[in-house]
């Protein structure tokens, strides 16, 4: 309870110290700033009831980010012990152990859809890797985190269109999410209504030969935000919460 009451001071200290000096980490000298007239002390106290809702908000957004922030550590401690050709090469042996094993137990479709999903799966894992390994909190964020997202997401999608068998689990799931998403965060501005115009989710890419590729898409398109909002609640934990080398 003490950590929890800390981290809630320490975002609330974040919120003020986007208009007032000295909130997060007050100077050793100066210390903390606070309001000398009244007119700073009606704005410090609106300011910090304001940020008192959003704090509420945005805590369980940043237990997220201390989750996130663990797990990717553990990834970042095994590319330095392997390397980048090290994860991509356990990446090959778990997702080919996993094709071998489809090979022989498994109908031919079934197999050709986790091949596909493990070409994914290691191709991705090793773009997180290596740009996980460059380092810097923007790489990560622009880059690793989507990366890593993408080999989560995408690979079931990837087996899905080429086994029958599996395709009702994700596909279907899929197309309502892709709906509600459309209903709700792009329905601002007509957006939804363009891109229905414009895209069809089940046949977009078949006039090129490519089934499937709506689907695709738009995994990609999740994937990406997704990871860049991971990674902002990780930048976010690392300033709330630093770790014990920084």
């Amino acid at each position: 309870m003490e950590a929890l009451l800390l981290d809630v001071v320490r975002l609330h200290e974040t919120w003020m110290e986007v208009v007032f000096p000295r909130q997060l980490d007050p100077s050793t000298v100066l210390g903390k700033w606070k309001p000398e007239t009244t007119a700073q002390t009606i704005g410090y106290n609106l300011w910090a009831l304001l940020g008192a809702p959003l704090v509420a908000i945005a805590y369980p957004l940043l237990l997220v980010g201390f989750a996130t922030r663990y797990y990717a550590a553990k990834f970042d401690s095994a590319v330095a012990r392997f390397g980048v050709a090290g994860a991509v090469v356990v990446a090959t042996v778990v997702w080919g152990s996993l094709t071998l094993i489809a090979h022989l137990q498994l109908p031919t479709d079934v197999m050709l859809g986790i091949g596909g999903a493990s070409l994914v799966a290691v191709i991705s894992a090793g773009l997180a890797a290596g740009f996980s390994k460059i380092g810097g909190r923007y790489v990560s964020i622009l880059l690793a985190y989507p990366f890593a997202m993408t080999a989560i997401f995408l690979p079931p999608v990837v087996a899905a269109l080429v086994t029958p068998a599996i395709s009702d689990v994700v596909l279907d799931p899929s197309y309502e999410l892709a709906r509600w998403i459309l209903d709700t965060f792009l329905a601002v501005g007509g957006i939804n209504e363009t891109l229905r115009g414009a895209f069809d989710l089940e046949t977009f890419g078949a006039q090129w030969g490519i089934p499937g590729l709506g689907y695709v898409l738009m995994w990609v398109g999740i994937s990406i935000p997704l990871g860049w909002f991971l990674g902002l609640l990780v930048s976010l934990a690392d300033l709330i919460r630093p770790k014990p080398d920084e």
